[in-house]
This record gives C-alpha cells, structure tokens and sequence, in this order.
C-alpha cells in the first residue's frame, strides 16, 4: 500500500500512513509528484492543491474547516493553519436520502454473513436477552460505595461458579442532588437495573439521601421482586450479613437460567470512540460501522452517542432519519447539547482533545466525521434520552457526552449488551457490559495487547474490509455466547460515570 491515501475525490488533502519528512516526494493518483513541504507525523494531512485563505479544506468528501492562510501543495495541515467552519445554533431542514443498509451493499462480497444466526444467550422471565448472567449491586447514593465494594468481592468469591460474577458498580452520587440532576441519576441507575446481563441485582441504599430506596423504586417502576431485592443499610444491625443472605437468593435465583440459542436479532451494540488519531475515520470506524450495518440488517439494534461529536457532522445523521418525527428529535437532540455548552459559558466547539490532535485529528468537523462512520450507513430509527433505555430495533442515537465513562455507562444503561470501543491512542477502563476495544492501527495493538481486543490496522495492511467485517462479526457472536471475554472482563476493569449537570447542596 501507498505511504498516503485520499478518501475522495472532492478532498484536497491525503492522509499519511506513515510519518514523512521534509523534502520527501509523493507520487499522487494523478501521477504529479509532489514535494512533502515539512515533517508530517503518521496520521496527518498534507493538502495536494492550492487553497486560499478563507476557502474550505475537504477530507471524507466535507468540509472539516476553513484555511487560515493560503495553503500549498505540499504543507503539512493542522491546528496552525485550519480552524472550524462551525456556527453556533443553526437551522436545518429534512432532506432525507435513499437509504442503503449493509444488505444491499456489502452483503455480496460476504461468504459467512448469515440474517438468521443465532447465539447463546440468557432468556429472561421478562423475554429480554443477556449475554452474561451476572448479579450487580447497586447502590443508590456514594456513601456506601465500600460496603457494596465488600459485598461484592465476598459474595464473588462465595459463589464464584454459579453465575458468571458478582459486581458492584462504585459511584459518588445520590445525595444532596435536586430537580433534574437528581432525576437523571435515578434514571441512570434505574435502566442498570433492567439491565438483562444482570441475572439479579441488590440495591444498596444508606436510609437518609435524596435517592432514597422508596423513591428510587419509584423511577425503577416494574420489577420482579424475586430478580430485585433491596437493603436500608441504617435499618440492619449488621448490613454486610444482610447483604450476603439476600444475595445468595439472589444467587440461587440467577443460577437457574442457562444459555439457549436466541437469535441475533436479539442483540443491541454500543457504538463509541476514545482517543482517536487520524486513522479512526479510515480503519476502526468504517469496521464498526459495517457490523452495525449487519446487525441492523439481520434485525437487530446499534446505539451511537457522543453528541457533541456528532456537531459537523449531523446533518449525515438527520437526513437519514426513518421519518420527520425522527429528524425532528435529532435537531432537538444537537441543539439541546449545544445550549448546555452556552448555558455553563464554554466553547461550543471547543474540540478535538490534545491527544486527537497529536494522533492528527484537527477540528470538531474532521473528528464528527470519522465518529459518526460507526453509524454505518443505517436509518435513524429513534432519539434515545439520557438515561432512557432502547425501544426500537435499529440504529437509535442517545443523547450522552463525550466523556469515555459517561457514554459507555449511557451505552449500557439504554441497553447495549457489548460497547464497540474505537480507539487510536489505547485505554484500559470497561463498562458495566462487555468493552471491545478496537485499535485503529497494529502498533498501538501490539504495544499495548492487554489492552486491545481487535486490530482495525490491519485494513493498512493485507486484509480487505469484507474480511474483517466477517471476522469481527463472528468474534462478536462467540462473545455474546460466552465462549470469549473481553480484556476489561478478564481484567476486572468494570466502572461507571454518570452524567452531572446541577447544584449539589
């Protein structure tokens, strides 16, 4: 493969797969050779025409900003010479596509690409789906974080090997919180506790905070109350001994569930990227994407969030929602999380993060663009709220931060039973569900093996995206049957964040 590559052929610039220096030539795909002006890291963009100082600087085939100054075959672009194109509020207006999904265009190259498979999961008594049978505790305010902390490791350990573990998930809120704020919590932990990976759950409440257990039985609404039990820690006079014998009914209760085949339709995956480098757009996102397109296609549900890094990018996303309604909620959706910036006084687009940058991400358009690739090529069925749980089939968009933590807790508490975790810089942290780690490049695959569960480099490389599509898609379904574990399960990496926007007393 080339040293370079252009993704369309509206784009002035190319992308370096490999760090070229100053004085270097390239030979481009109209056969010109060019002069590399200046050092240029892997993952950057040399522009390869003249662009004026004002004009627009295409990659993906959009604009991903203007130039500062007048650019020259050969520069090196970035942070110092392109700035965003981005307004603030804007008005936008349905133009819907001709929607095409992963059947009609991908499908043909495919030798192992089934509608009907199946994998092995835990049917519920409530008809839901769970890849894992596990027991969580959660706790409705912080202050008992370490008494579900001990819970947790003492019951895993009692009962290691009648279900698949016992976890608690630490968190500092629940107390002093008001209005919205408090409600979001509730709704957040409410939708984990729905959650069908966990067999059972415990919730672990201390007597006195704001989300107390009555109320937050409230935002929990129906359940069963053989699969959900619930301890006042002020009221026992020895609250780790209560916990440990309503867990082991919780045990007993979860133990009688076993793997049955289920189809794939079943399945819901959580689309999310950390650390992207100017590779992400190229190898891991369009990967992601074209498993979603595949799942979604066999029936199933994909979850794509990260609202602030859709900004740039949303107008792909609106023109391809099922109806009017649909593109409504979108523009709600953008909207909405802009005012949240201007309401707290920052930047709206205050965006890409120094590690993006380093990896050659320059604005919010050009890391909006490669982000929403993981979407695939879908329609937009549904507009998800903020701790809300999935109800369509299809590709649904939530409204969540970027924030890695936040997202992937959002991810799972809608419903994703696997996040799909693009990443060009590497990360260690898991969600509450299984957290596929996917590098965008083999170097950082190699460095950091404990870390990274697939290797989307290897599009750079001898594999064709039809290939990994099919490669990708079969390691999911031995994982969502239990026959793989991600590196945060066998590392023990599980941890949640929830989203805070409100006075605490």
């Amino acid at each position: 493969m080339e040293g370079w590559v252009r993704l369309s052929e509206r784009d002035q610039v190319v992308i370096t797969l490999r760090p070229y220096a100053a004085g270097e030539t390239i030979q481009l795909d109209n056969n010109v050779v060019m002069t590399v002006r200046e050092q240029v890291p892997k993952g950057h963009k040399i522009v390869t025409s003249p662009v004026a100082a004002g004009q627009d600087v295409y990659k993906f085939g959009y604009s991903i900003g203007k130039a500062v100054k007048e650019l020259q075959p050969g520069d090196w672009v970035h942070t110092h010479n392109l700035r965003t194109g981005l307004g603030d509020i804007l008005d936008y207006r349905y133009e819907p596509e001709e929607q095409v999904g992963f059947g009609q265009e991908a499908q043909a190259g495919s030798v192992n690409y089934h509608p009907n498979r199946q994998f092995n999961g835990y049917v519920r008594a409530n008809g839901e789906v769970g890849i894992r049978n596990e027991v969580w505790i959660i706790n409705t305010v912080g202050c008992i974080n370490k008494t579900c902390e001990i819970l947790a490791r003492r019951a895993d350990e009692q009962f290691r090997g009648r279900v698949d573990g016992v976890f608690h998930f630490a968190h500092p809120f629940g107390c002093s919180q008001l209005g919205d704020d408090l409600a979001h919590t509730q709704k957040l932990l409410a939708s984990l506790v729905h959650h069908p990976n966990a067999g059972a759950v415990l919730v672990v409440g201390l007597g006195c905070e704001n989300n107390g257990i009555d109320s937050f039985k409230k935002a929990i609404g129906n359940y069963d109350p053989e699969r959900v039990k619930f301890l006042k820690s002020q009221e026992e006079e020895d609250e780790l001994e209560a916990g440990m014998e309503l867990l082991e009914q919780l045990v007993d209760y979860a133990s009688a569930f076993g793997r049955e085949p289920v189809p794939v339709s079943k399945l819901k995956l959580g689309l999310k990227c950390g650390g992207s480098d100017g590779l992400s757009g190229i190898t891991a996102n369009p990967l992601v994407g074209a498993v979603s397109d595949r799942l979604i296609d066999a029936g199933g549900t994909a979850i794509l969030t990260e609202v602030p890094e859709m900004f740039g990018a949303e107008t792909i996303l609106m023109n391809r929602a099922a109806d009017e309604q649909v593109f409504s909620n979108i523009v709600s959706l953008i909207n909405e999380f802009k005012h949240y910036y201007i309401r707290h006084g920052q930047v709206i687009y205050d965006n890409p993060s120094p590690g993006n940058k380093e990896g050659g991400i320059t604005t919010l358009e050009e890391k909006s663009l490669g982000c929403t690739q993981k979407g695939g090529h879908a329609t937009v069925n549904d507009v998800v709220k903020y701790g809300d749980r999935v109800a369509k089939n299809g590709l649904n968009l939530l409204e969540a931060p970027g924030n890695d933590l936040v997202s992937v807790t959002a991810l799972a508490a809608a419903g994703a039973h696997i996040v799909l975790f693009t990443t060009g810089r590497g990360t260690p942290f898991g969600g509450p569900v299984p957290t596929v780690k996917i590098s965008t490049n083999t170097e950082l695959a190699v460095r950091k093996k404990n870390w990274i569960d697939y290797n989307a480099g290897q599009l750079l490389e001898d594999k064709s995206m039809t290939e990994m599509t099919d490669e990708l898609w079969n390691d999911l379904i031995s994982l969502a049957s239990g026959e793989r574990r991600t590196h945060n399960e066998r590392n023990g990496f599980r941890e949640i964040a929830i989203f805070k926007d409100g006075v605490i007393l």
